[in-house]
């Protein structure tokens, strides 16, 4: 097992790796910013080294500061949480080459998923379902993207092969709009990726959005451990996950997952990953695969029982997998709310002094976030402050330990989506279970 670890990371997820190398017995470096010295897990770590000024650019995105101080410090390896340097090809590449532990996969499969257009392609090889498109980058003649288009049928979505966090996308929906389409998704895809190859797929106009959590060893032994339902979304970005995902049947999730398993051999994927689908009628298609921790991993910990950070941290070190697929057992129903720093109405950050906290409490109620009363929340970052997870024997259980623990949970000083999270949690089709990625919009707008 590795003796010291850098926590490349902030927030809530730098305390959740820092609790899970502190169950293992290693010892943790945490870097930070200027802006984030108060942070909780920077005052429990072992020892901490700033990284650079308050924007991420110059400090969590500053590969060569991250590397010196796993240097300066003695680490042995360095774990990414998510967003940031997580899924930076480059960036494993050269924690690898300065002989550090990169925690997460190979830096050639963080590239080859990366490229949603060469993914697509690994997937099909391997015998996932993909959802209908061009096969490919889309080139610059008009007519031939017509073709396909026609081929596959309106409306169709252009995406840029190296976008990510619904970014990168745009619906079309006749032959006088596609044209225009591209040539906009492809300016976009230059400036926000630097890559502009863009491609077409089929648009899904009623999908929901599950994703199979998957572990594997990077030598042919891998697990999944169910499905998540991820959509309940925002402008694409996810608000409410829950596992197992209501409606799938166990039948239907062993298929997907076996299939995803095989995936994870046939490319040796190495630690955590998500492998990210679009379900409609009873199909599953898929999107795309996230080579990192989700921020939505508490809930698959609540059903299954296992500790995802403290397996990426075995993987990598070389110990394997600590159980086998059949050793996993789904029990019960988690949901887990994202808390953002926002204001609930018009969703603009709300960054400032948070003057009064109060986290509930009771059974089943998981509360990952690193604020506390007193606490500064800096305009420099991701708005989510906190994740609130709620675990019962069945989601009628969860549903109402989520609403009672919405109920307790008191943040003054800052606004915050929690009364967004009530409405939803009351809501009659949220209650049913199976809603469509474009439900929370639509709700919205009205």
């Amino acid at each position: 097992m590795f003796e010291k670890i850098v926590i490349a990371n902030r927030g809530e997820i730098g305390l959740r790796i820092l609790r899970a190398c502190n169950e293992l017995g290693i010892k943790t470096v945490a870097v930070h910013s200027s802006a984030d010295r108060d942070l909780i897990h920077v005052r429990l770590a072992d020892e901490s080294v700033c990284i650079g000024p308050a924007p991420s650019a110059e400090s969590y995105l500053n590969i060569p500061a991250l590397i010196s101080a796993a240097e300066v410090t003695d680490a042995v390896a360095i774990h990414p949480g998510y967003g940031f340097l997580s899924e930076n090809a480059d960036f494993a590449d050269r924690v690898e080459k300065s002989g550090f532990v990169f925690i997460g996969p190979r830096a050639e499969t963080i590239r080859l998923m990366g490229d949603k257009i060469e993914a697509i392609k690994a997937m099909k090889a391997a015998g996932i379902p993909c959802i209908p498109g061009s096969d490919g980058p889309l080139g610059d003649d008009p007519k031939l993207n017509l073709e396909i288009a026609r081929r596959i049928g309106f409306p169709v979505l252009i995406k840029a092969a190296g976008g990510g966090g619904g970014r990168g996308m745009r619906v079309v929906h006749s032959d006088a709009a596609l044209a225009n389409a591209i040539g906009m998704t492809r300016s976009e895809a230059g400036a926000a990726f630097g890559n502009d190859t863009v491609y077409m797929e089929k648009y899904l106009d009623n999908p929901r959005h599950i994703e199979i959590q998957v572990l594997a060893d990077g030598e042919g032994r891998a697990v999944y451990l169910g499905e998540r339902d991820c959509s309940m979304q925002r402008r694409h970005q996810k608000v409410i996950e829950e596992a197992p995902a209501p409606g799938i049947t166990p039948q239907a999730r062993q298929k997907i997952g076996e299939l995803c398993v095989q995936a994870c051999v046939e490319t040796r994927y190495r630690g955590a990953g998500t492998f990210e689908f679009l379900y409609q009628d009873g199909e599953f298609y898929f999107i795309e695969m996230n080579t990192r921790l989700q921020v939505e991993h508490p809930v698959t910990e609540m059903i299954t029982g296992i500790d995802i950070v403290r397996e990426q941290i075995r993987i990598a070190a070389g110990l394997g997998l600590s159980f086998k697929q059949s050793d996993i057992e789904i029990r019960g129903h988690a949901i887990e709310c994202r808390i953002n720093a926002e204001d609930p109405r018009n969703f603009t950050p709300s960054p400032g002094t948070i003057s009064q906290y109060h986290a509930p409490g009771g059974p089943g109620i998981r509360v990952d976030s690193h604020i506390y009363a007193g606490y500064r929340v800096p305009p420099y970052y991701d708005s989510m402050i906190g994740k609130l997870i709620a675990y019962g024997d069945d989601r009628e259980t969860a549903m109402a330990r989520m609403r009672m623990a919405l109920t307790e949970m008191i943040i003054d000083g800052i606004k915050t989506n929690i009364p967004l999270h009530r409405d939803i949690l009351n809501d009659a089709a949220f209650h049913a279970g199976g809603t469509n990625i474009h439900y929370l919009e639509k709700k919205l707008s009205q």
